[in-house]
């Protein structure tokens, strides 16, 4: 049986890969997308109520990702 962590890795690398694939998919036949998500940064935040609580890290990760997607080819 695969480690937890291990298989929490994959999962975040498999789901971070369908995700971008997927950006680029729907911008590349709706351009706007990566806009959309974008301006909808200021909302996104930790939804965790301990002291490792980091909205900022959360919206750097997120933003990180659209730059990410943009610079893929879309």
């Amino acid at each position: 049986m695969t480690d937890p962590t291990v298989q929490t890795r994959q999962r975040e690398i498999a789901t971070e890969h369908l995700l971008f694939k997927t950006m680029e998919y729907v911008e590349a036949q709706h351009p706007g997308l990566l806009d959309f998500l974008e301006s909808s940064l200021d909302h996104l935040g930790d939804p965790t109520h301990g002291a490792d609580k980091d909205d900022d890290a959360v919206r750097v990760i997120a933003r990180r990702m659209i730059t990410g997607a943009r610079r893929q080819g879309v």
